[in-house]
């Protein structure tokens, strides 16, 4: 993949939004401002679906691109007026498929922050439309609920990111294949909200989270697994909060990267467990094990210096949880157990 170097109206429901956002006919994109043409560093499936363009072939253009030679559009000016100003705008636009299809994309454009110093991202939320006309005075509100929602989980993700810059080992590379990992953590997290709701009808924003994690930890065996290593789920059936859901998620997935990169090194086979439980005294208790080979002694994880164990510091700490490390004669056992009426911290 190309590597970038910097590493709402209340009308409709939340499940209707998480509905929206994963369908095919939604899309968003993440942008740089601060690089030269401020390029794209993140596409998700459903751009990929609307406009045939793979991630590998949109990340590092500017969103322009689309437009092929059909540029005398009014509505280009009023875009990059708001990215100039770092203003919100919701424009149409005509766009190309990559086989030279036309297509009119209702396209929302915001700044993840107003201070471009603090967060210089900005973030695209897309739509198809059957012309260049409004087909629906719904759909800008549909755009606008996904950007809040989306904006409130990126921003979490960003402040990562931020962490990662100061770090003088992180690479451009690194610094990209953890944005994409962990922006999957949150498109897995729609997608299983979207599920509750088609199966229950219900407009809970609670998710399931045994099923949610057990898809965060077979994506990340996918991603950063090794043949010879084996992951086993052991998941109770239980429901958290959305946002709670959002920090485990982002938690099981620092940690299971950080045990498929060095739990193994000079081994070739292993085995990663991954356990949810709701305990009698209803606290969830969340473990990520593997067998591999520890720890090295005088290692106090996550309170060293680690770029990986300060993420999972703050994340812990956001849910007022508490996590333990076991050292085994193989291996190392990772627990977090999160009180059931846990608040999230004002950040």
């Amino acid at each position: 993949m190309t590597k970038d170097t910097n590493g709402a109206p209340a009308q409709m429901s939340h499940t209707g939004a998480v509905a929206a956002m994963t369908n095919t006919s939604h899309a968003f994109v993440l942008t740089n401002p601060s690089l030269e043409d401020n390029p794209i560093i993140y596409v998700n499936r459903a751009f990929e679906e609307m406009t045939g363009y793979s991630s590998e072939m949109a990340i590092g253009r500017n969103c322009r691109f689309l437009q092929g030679d059909d540029t005398d559009q009014p509505a280009i000016e009023t875009l990059r007026a708001a990215i100039k100003n770092r203003e919100t705008c919701t424009v149409v636009l005509r766009n190309y498929r990559a086989d030279g299809t036309l297509f009119y994309n209702r396209l929302l454009f915001t700044p993840l922050n107003e201070d471009a110093d603090v967060n210089p991202y900005m973030l695209g939320v897309q739509s198809t439309v059957e012309n260049d006309e409004p087909a629906s005075e719904t759909v800008p509100d549909q755009l606008a609920e996904i950007q809040h929602r989306v904006k409130n989980h990126l921003s979490m993700i960003i402040g990562m990111i931020r962490l990662q810059a100061r770090d003088n080992t992180a690479t451009a590379g690194k610094e990209f294949e953890t944005l994409a990992r962990r922006v999957e953590t949150l498109q897995l997290l729609y997608e299983e909200i979207n599920a509750v709701h088609e199966r229950a009808g219900s407009n809970s924003d609670r998710v399931n989270l045994g099923a949610y994690l057990t898809r965060v930890a077979n994506a990340i065996a996918y991603i950063d697994g090794r043949s010879g290593v084996r992951v086993n789920i052991d998941a109770d059936e239980t429901e958290t909060a959305m946002e709670t859901a959002t920090q485990l998620g982002l938690i099981v997935s620092e940690i299971m990267t950080n045990a498929m990169q060095h739990a193994f090194v000079g081994r070739e086979s292993g085995l990663v467990e991954v356990r949810i439980k709701r305990m009698s005294n209803d606290v969830l208790r969340v473990q990520i094990a593997d067998d591999g080979i520890g720890m090295a002694e005088g290692v106090e994880w996550p309170q060293g210096g680690s770029l990986g164990g300060r993420i999972v510091r703050q994340l812990v700490s956001g849910l007022r949880a508490e996590l333990s490390l076991e050292r085994g004669l193989q291996g190392t056992l990772i627990s977090i157990d999160v009180p059931r009426q846990t608040k999230l911290s004002d950040r």
